[in-house]
């Protein structure tokens, strides 16, 4: 079987859609980007980039962000 490449396009909106879920589930939760940043330890500026699809966010900060908006990670994840 061959493997399929993923290009940039391809990674471009995986970023886009997690920051996407990000920015939804924060807005449910009533929360500024500067509140969620306090409560992660992550910067107001960070959050920005991470819900706009411009930051290749790490799995550690995936799993904070899930804590603190009260999701699974799969919950962020998850693009069907």
């Amino acid at each position: 079987m061959r493997k399929k490449k993923v290009g940039i396009m391809i990674h471009k909106d995986v970023m886009l859609e997690f920051g996407t879920k990000v920015k939804f589930y924060r807005s449910e939760k009533g929360l500024s980007q500067e509140q969620l940043g306090v409560l992660t330890n992550l910067s107001q500026t960070y959050i920005s980039e991470v819900e706009n699809g411009h930051r290749n966010i790490s799995i550690i900060n995936m799993y904070t962000l899930a804590q603190a908006l009260d999701v699974k990670l799969v919950d962020l994840v998850n693009f069907e």
